[in-house]
């Protein structure tokens, strides 16, 4: 991932391009990163060690989701909807 990208991140789901620190913001850094991580172990399948940070990005999403659905139930919605996620 590069700068670029992250700005674009950052700009669709912060406040602001320096708003890098928010829950959706870290939701959908964590999102692109799982993508990523699962095309990588589609073609390495023996790569343990991806494997098991990708199952800690995705216990950290998840924790991360619960919280915004326990702040605020609309802004939930719309992430899980932008992002794609099932739920």
């Amino acid at each position: 991932m590069n700068s670029e990208e992250k700005k674009e991140i950052f700009k669709n789901y912060g406040k602001s391009i320096q708003d890098t620190g928010s829950s959706n913001v870290q939701v959908a850094l964590f999102t692109y990163r799982i993508n990523h991580l699962s095309k990588h172990l589609k073609k390495n399948k023996k790569d343990f060690k991806t494997e098991r940070s990708l199952i800690n990005l995705v216990s950290k999403r998840k924790k991360l989701l619960k919280y915004i659905e326990k702040k605020d139930k609309n802004n939930y919605k719309d992430i899980i909807h932008h992002l794609g996620l099932r739920k």
